[in-house]
């Protein structure tokens, strides 16, 4: 016989730990499904739309700010964090938490422990996050002169937010590995004072690549955490948690939302990181500490429409990356014979001196219980880059003569999308800057998407093919860019 709660706040946090245990069974459950069950469905389970959403197979958009409390008791146990709630979207949304279950899992596939996610606004915001609370002033040692290690084939937006935001505004030191594949690089830089170490992989855009776990034990070994940018990689061919690595970013912007209708990060950490510097309650579930505290207050979180638009879009995520990844290869390969291609970085080309390396670590998930594969397949992504022969200008002509492939700063997308990093993603770290992580005015990122590869072939050799002759840029009589005028913009450049 049950004694019967003694009031009624006792009664909110008996509810909330019997829905607690009904969803660790849940999980339970979908973590021995495999991959692609777990993207379809989640912890959105039967029992979970029948109990919560009037039966709705697909997870609802709770477009509401905020839920209301039945009482002042059920009230103060959701604010002091006694009982789950969804008080206010900034904090917590039922949308939010269908999707950052999900994520979680699928980063923390195969592995042996849990994942926790707190999904933001933006892959930047996602950035800010994960580093930020490693970067405050240790009341122990308050003169304390920090830094942080991070590789320097990343994003531009991630130079800027390290090189300038971090390190010029706030005098934080940033220690840029230049060749990641080099150990001894990393180890030279990491010490005492070092909070995280920061890699991304494969980079965007030049295909950097190191040895995941080699630079984990050096890190763990003096208490440092690990985190990995894994956009291009998506969960689908790399899950760094499983290898150790403490917490991974994604811009969900990209390749986990591949039709471009939404604009979402995420931080997924693995559960007990590990870190000299932190609080117990950061260390032991940094993926919550972050939604509870630090975003609370922030605000960096994410919209419930993104995060369902993510989520749907998530669903068929292995299919997808296998497709874009089958078909790149076969762009890459038709480029590295071109004669007008100086160069192609694409790590499933035999040709990339780091091919063997990413061999061993990028494989489609689930590859061996496919009816089409029934073994490990390698795949390496759908992002690569080549160097047009002859520099800036030819670069400039190629890719204004490009047809079916958009002119884009994106990537990950349905669509083929090609850019010129130089003057894009990653003109504003300057000239240096680009010298430094090499990306020369005539690299041009390259994002296959789902069409046809003959397709995309197609349009490159065109492209290329054009170097040599006019290119006219086409604008509509309506349209203007400064004043110019439709004659002055159809030019040899």
């Amino acid at each position: 016989m049950t004694t019967p709660p003694a009031t009624r706040l006792d009664a909110y946090i008996e509810a909330a730990r019997n829905t607690a245990i009904s969803r660790r069974l849940e999980l339970d459950a979908i973590k021995k499904c495999r991959f692609d069950t777990i993207a379809v469905h989640g912890l959105y389970s039967m029992r979970e739309a029948l109990d919560f959403n009037q039966g709705a197979i697909i997870e609802p958009l709770y477009m509401c700010s905020s839920q209301a409390y039945r009482d002042a008791d059920e009230m103060a146990a959701a604010l002091t964090y006694q009982i789950p709630t969804w008080c206010y979207a900034r904090i917590a949304n039922p949308s939010l938490y269908y999707f950052e279950n999900t994520l979680a899992l699928l980063e923390g596939y195969g592995l042996d422990g849990e994942t926790s996610c707190c999904a933001t606004s933006s892959g930047m915001a996602a950035i800010a996050c994960a580093t930020d609370p490693f970067l405050a002033v240790d009341p122990k040692r308050p003169n304390q002169r920090i830094n942080f290690v991070s590789t320097c084939q990343v994003y531009g937006g991630t130079f800027q937010q390290f090189a300038i935001r971090k390190a010029a505004e706030r005098g934080i030191e940033c220690r840029f590995v230049i060749n990641s594949a080099d150990l001894d690089e990393w180890k030279s830089k990491i010490d005492e004072n070092t909070r995280f170490v920061y890699g991304e992989m494969p980079s965007n855009p030049g295909q950097a690549f190191f040895d995941l776990d080699a630079v984990i034990d050096l890190a763990h070994a003096v208490e440092v955490p690990v985190i990995i940018d894994n956009t291009v990689g998506t969960p689908v061919l790399l899950r760094p948690i499983v290898h150790g690595a403490d917490i991974v970013v994604q811009s969900v912007t990209k390749t986990l939302t591949s039709s471009g209708f939404g604009i979402a990060g995420a931080v997924i950490s693995r559960k007990n990181i590990v870190s000299r510097f932190g609080s117990d309650e950061m260390l032991s579930d940094f993926a919550m500490y972050l939604k509870t505290l630090p975003n609370r207050d922030n605000g960096q979180n994410l919209s419930p429409m993104n995060a369902i638009l993510s989520l749907n879009d998530m669903r068929t995520l292995r299919s997808k990356v296998d497709l874009f990844s089958r078909n790149t290869m076969r762009v890459a390969r038709f480029l590295e014979d071109h004669p007008k291609v100086e160069r192609v970085d694409y790590l499933g080309l035999e040709s990339h001196p780091l091919h063997a390396l990413a061999k061993q670590y990028l494989f489609l998930v689930d590859a061996v219980y496919d009816a089409q594969y029934g073994t490990p397949v390698n795949r390496y992504g759908h992002l690569m880059s080549f160097r047009v022969a002859g520099g800036e200008g030819p670069t400039r002509r190629m890719f204004d003569a490009l047809e079916r492939i958009w002119r884009a700063t994106d990537l990950g997308r349905v669509k083929s999308v090609a850019t010129i990093p130089a003057i894009s993603t990653h003109q504003q770290q300057g000239e240096e800057g680009r010298e430094m992580a090499d990306i020369p005015p005539n690299l041009v990122r390259l994002c296959v998407g789902g069409e046809h590869p003959d397709d995309v072939k197609a349009d490159l050799d065109q492209a290329l093919g054009a170097i040599d002759g006019k290119v006219q840029t086409q604008v509509p009589a309506a349209f203007s860019v400064g004043g110019a005028s439709r004659a002055s913009l159809e030019n040899d450049s």
